[in-house]
C-alpha cells in the first residue's frame, strides 16, 4: 500500500471502529474510574473494578505467569533427531530467560486488563536496542490507538495503530525517516502530529509502514517486512460478523449500572437519614438560611409558634440491599471472580480442587483456545524469530513439522492432569486384565506419553534406544 492508501484505509476501518467506541466508554467508565480532570461518571460501588482487576490478575497468573515457565518446544518426532529435544529445552531457556528480564509481566497485564474490559486486547512486541537486559519489549498499545481489520484466516492480521508524537519522539522513533524543517517549531515544541503505523499480511511475510500525516498529505517515515507480525490482537470472544471481541464486563454492564445507581441512592438515603428534612412556619423571626443541624445548637422561634419540626420521611429503602447484594453477586459471576479467586474453605480435599480446576478450564475453554490462537503462539513465534535474528537460538521452525509449543500454564495443566488420568485409568483397567492383556502395552511409550501429557522436562527421560534390525 501507498502511503495514501495506508491513509485511506486506516479511515475507513475506523469508521467501521466507531459503533463500538460508545459501549467501550460507558465499560471503562463504570469499572475504571476516570483520570482525574477529565470527568466521566462518579463511581459510588467498586464491585466490578475490582472484580475486572481480579479476573486480569488471573488469566496473566492462569496464562501466562511470570514465576514459571509457561510454555515448552518440543519435537513432532521424538524418534527422528535424539539431540532435537535437547536443543529445543536449550531455546526454550533461551526465550524464558529474555522474557523474565523484560518488562512482558507489565504490559501483559495492562493488555489483559483491556480485554477484560472492552474484550479486545493488543500487544506489541519489538526487538530491544542492543544493550539493553533483555532482546524483547513489549508495549501495551490502547485500545483507542488500535484499528483492525479481520483477515481470511479469521484473525486480527490487519492492524493500524494512530498515535500522536511530538517532532522529537518522530525522530527518535524513526531515525531515517526524512522529516520536513517545519516540522521542529521552536514556539511550540510539545505540538504532536498524527502518525499511522499500519502492518498488513502478504504472502512474503507482514509489511509494515509508517506514515505521517500532515496538511492532507500522507509522509512516509519508515517501511520493511517481518517474519511475524509485531501486533498480537487478540479478542475474549466475538460474535459471527464481527471484528472486535466481546468482554465479560460488556456482559455485566447492565448489572454493573444497576449496582452503581443503587449505591448512589444509598448514599443519598443515608444523607436525608441523617440530617432529616425539616419544615419550619415564616414568623418573620425563624430565618432558615441560618440554621444549623448540629448537636447543642439552639434555634429561636416566635412564641407560640410550631418552630422547626421534622418532616417524616416516606419509607425506608430496606429493599436496596436485596437488589444490590444480586447485583453484585451476579457482576462476581459473570466477571468469574467466584471461580478463579483461592477457595476460602482451607479443608479442601483434593479431590475437590482438582475439580474446581477442571470447571475453571470448561468455563474459560473457548476464551484460552482463542487467546492460544490469536495471543500465545503469534507471541512466542514472535519472540523466536527476534532472538533467531540475533543468533540466539538456532533456527527452529514451530510449523508442527519439526517442533511444536508445549504449553504448561497452570490452566494448560489441568487438561494434562486430565488426559494423565485417562491413562493411567487404562493401564490399570489393562493390568487387571492379567499378563496376556498387558503384554500389549509398551510401558516405555506409555511412560514417554504420560511425560509429554504433564509437560515433564526432556532430560530426565532417556534417550530412545533403536530397536536392533531382525
Amino acid at each position: 500500500m501507498t502511503p495514501d492508501e495506508i491513509i485511506a484505509r486506516a479511515e475507513r476501518a475506523l469508521e467501521g471502529r466507531r459503533p463500538w467506541e460508545g459501549v467501550w466508554r460507558d465499560c471503562y467508565d463504570h469499572v475504571l474510574a476516570a483520570t482525574p480532570g477529565t470527568g466521566g461518571p462518579s463511581l459510588h460501588d467498586g464491585t466490578a473494578a475490582d472484580a475486572a482487576e481480579n479476573l486480569a490478575a488471573s488469566l496473566l497468573a492462569e496464562l501466562t505467569p511470570p514465576w514459571s515457565r509457561w510454555f515448552g518446544l518440543a519435537p513432532v518426532d521424538e524418534g527422528a533427531d535424539p539431540e532435537l529435544a535437547g536443543v529445543l529445552e536449550r531455546a526454550a531457556d533461551t526465550l524464558q530467560g529474555h522474557l523474565d528480564r523484560s518488562n512482558f509481566a507489565l504490559e501483559m497485564h495492562q493488555a489483559f486488563l483491556d480485554l477484560v474490559v472492552a474484550g479486545t486486547g493488543v500487544v506489541l512486541v519489538e526487538e530491544a536496542p542492543p544493550g539493553e537486559a533483555s532482546a524483547l519489549r513489549f508495549t501495551a498499545v490502547p485500545l483507542r490507538e488500535a484499528v483492525l481489520e479481520e483477515g481470511a484466516s479469521g484473525r486480527l492480521d490487519t492492524v493500524f495503530r494512530l498515535i500522536r508524537m511530538t517532532a522529537d519522539a518522530i525522530a527518535a522513533r524513526y531515525p531515517g525517516a526524512s522529516l520536513p524543517p517545519d516540522l521542529f517549531r521552536a514556539d511550540e515544541p510539545e505540538a504532536t502530529h498524527r502518525v499511522i503505523e499500519a502492518v498488513w499480511p502478504t504472502r512474503g511475510g507482514p509489511r509494515f509502514a509508517a506514515v505521517l500525516e500532515r496538511d492532507g498529505r500522507a509522509l512516509p517515515l519508515a517501511e520493511g517486512r517481518f517474519e511475524e507480525s509485531p501486533f498480537l490482537a487478540f479478542r475474549w470472544m466475538k460474535a459471527p460478523g464481527e471484528t472486535y471481541g466481546r468482554g465479560p464486563v460488556m456482559k455485566a454492564l447492565p448489572d454493573i449500572r444497576t449496582a452503581n445507581k443503587v449505591v448512589e441512592l444509598v448514599l443519598k438515603n443515608a444523607s436525608i437519614a441523617a440530617t432529616g428534612i425539616w419544615q419550619a412556619d415564616d414568623d418573620g423571626v425563624l430565618n432558615p438560611a441560618t440554621i444549623r443541624l448540629e448537636p447543642g445548637a439552639i434555634i429561636p422561634k416566635a412564641v407560640g409558634s410550631a418552630g422547626l419540626t421534622p418532616l417524616a420521611a416516606p419509607g425506608s429503602f430496606d429493599v436496596s440491599q436485596l437488589v444490590l447484594s444480586d447485583m453484585r453477586a451476579r457482576i462476581r459471576s459473570a466477571l468469574l471472580a467466584d471461580r478463579l479467586l483461592s477457595p476460602h474453605r482451607p479443608n479442601m480435599t483434593a479431590t475437590e480442587v482438582l475439580e474446581r480446576s477442571a470447571e475453571t478450564a470448561r468455563l474459560l475453554g473457548a476464551t484460552y483456545g482463542r487467546l492460544q490462537a490469536e495471543l500465545l503462539t503469534p507471541l512466542i513465534a514472535r519472540c523466536l524469530s527476534i532472538l533467531r535474528r540475533r543468533g540466539e537460538v538456532p533456527p527452529i521452525l514451530i510449523d508442527g513439522h519439526e517442533a511444536r509449543i508445549a504449553y504448561q500454564s497452570p490452566l494448560a495443566r489441568v487438561q494434562g492432569r486430565a488426559d494423565a488420568a485417562n491413562t493411567l485409568l487404562f493401564l490399570q483397567a489393562v493390568s487387571a486384565l492379567g499378563p496376556a492383556a498387558a503384554g500389549v502395552v509398551d510401558l516405555p511409550a506409555a511412560a514417554r506419553h504420560l511425560a509429554r501429557t504433564l509437560s515433564a522436562p526432556s532430560a530426565i527421560l532417556a534417550p530412545i534406544q533403536e530397536q536392533p534390525s531382525a
